[in-house]
């Protein structure tokens, strides 16, 4: 099994052409400034509505923006490639990984499907030390997911656990359904 995460630092420059609405920011700097200010949105949900309120709250506004800004990338890949495929999902990975944000362990992949374990996540240090750890699978595990669905509804996510919530590793496995890898969309 390679570590991935150096020859994503890599690809980092073939990434810089994803969606170029704003500069390029390694995802994990993004993921800082949002949590900064979800933080306090959470703190304020908590004390006027209850724990469960807003916990259910930033679960519903990053589900959504993880979508919306899925589709953005989905946009942009069939715009220069005519669809979405495993491919060009992949051509993406090098925006999360960047700066060493994490350290991948490979285990799978094909066209249709891309299997990894990722061994360290400074995403999930990183909410820890802003004292976020309780939400912190809402402010970034759950955006995998959610993120297949905006990005290409047959792109699939099966994960059964994550650094974040103190397993050894979160298992990354992704399914292109369909076989070949690629959507006509």
């Amino acid at each position: 099994m390679a570590d991935a995460s150096a020859s994503d630092d890599a690809r980092g420059e073939a990434a810089a052409s994803a969606p170029t609405a704003a500069p390029l920011l390694p995802m994990i700097e993004r993921r800082r400034i949002e949590a900064e200010i979800l933080k306090e949105v959470y703190d304020t949900l908590k004390e006027t509505h209850g724990i469960e309120t807003a916990k259910a709250t930033i679960a519903e506004a990053v589900r959504r923006s993880s979508k919306a800004q899925a589709k953005l990338f989905a946009d942009e890949a069939r715009a220069k490639e005519g669809r979405t495929s495993m491919a060009t999902f992949l051509a993406l990975r090098p925006l999360w990984t960047m700066n060493g944000a994490l350290e991948i362990e490979m285990v799978e992949e094909t066209p249709s499907r891309l299997a990894y374990n990722v061994t360290r996540c400074r995403y999930a240090e990183m909410y820890r030390a802003m004292g976020l750890g309780e939400i912190g699978h809402l402010l970034s595990c759950q955006r995998d997911g959610t993120f297949c669905e905006g990005y290409d509804e047959r792109l699939k996510l099966t994960r059964t656990q994550t650094l974040m919530q103190g397993a050894s590793h979160c298992d990354f496995r992704y399914v292109y359904e369909g076989g070949d890898g690629t959507s006509g969309k």
